[in-house]
């Protein structure tokens, strides 16, 4: 038996209400470019729109003019999506709050994740949104997985309680010394200025 190896998310799909509710919110919110539509081929009842989250790849929102928003929370029972989460700068992340006070959208404020920090609100419908920016950058040749990888070997074997900023700069190091050769024999910390 094999596995079908997934590489990254193509796309995720919402159920949305009318079309300008959409728009209004993935575009005009969120600042997602709508770049294509079309009818649902699955259902000619509804159209089926496309935005760019940032990455080239795609969040699709199938509309129906004969439905109204409806901002009830959206299910959170079991196999229900609890939200969905947004890569922001730092710069942008700054300015979120700020952003959605000026819309008059209740959110949470900025969460410490340790890793990351984190905003939580609903679109129009109710799903739970989430913004994140990472407080770090892989090194070269790494993606961000790889370095949240390193930090949980690091926490667990230090016994903390969750990724924090240490984590991350110790698998920043790690990951480094592994993938970069040196000419140096020894290539442990030092203190050049004592």
């Amino acid at each position: 038996m094999r596995k079908l190896q997934s590489q990254g998310v193509h796309h995720i799909t919402i159920v949305g209400a009318d079309r300008q509710t959409s728009i209004g919110f993935w575009e005009g919110v969120l600042g997602m470019p709508f770049v294509f539509e079309q009818p649902n081929l699955d259902n000619e009842a509804e159209s089926h729109l496309y935005f760019d989250p940032g990455d080239g790849r795609l969040i699709t929102v199938f509309t129906n003019e004969e439905r109204d928003p409806d901002a009830t929370r959206t299910s959170t029972d079991i196999g229900a999506v609890h939200h969905v989460a947004f890569a922001l700068s730092q710069a942008t992340f700054r300015q979120a709050v700020e952003r959605l006070d000026e819309r008059g959208v209740r959110h949470s404020g900025v969460k410490d994740r340790g890793f990351m920090d984190s905003i939580y609100f609903e679109d129009p419908l109710g799903l739970l949104i989430e913004l994140a920016s990472y407080r770090f950058e892989p090194p070269a040749g790494f993606q961000h997985a790889d370095v949240l990888l390193e930090a949980h070997k690091l926490r667990v074997e230090r016994g903390d309680h969750h990724i924090d900023r240490v984590h991350l700069a110790d698998a920043i190091e790690l990951l480094v010394t592994r993938s970069r050769e040196t000419l140096s024999d020894d290539r442990s910390a030092k203190d050049p200025y004592s």
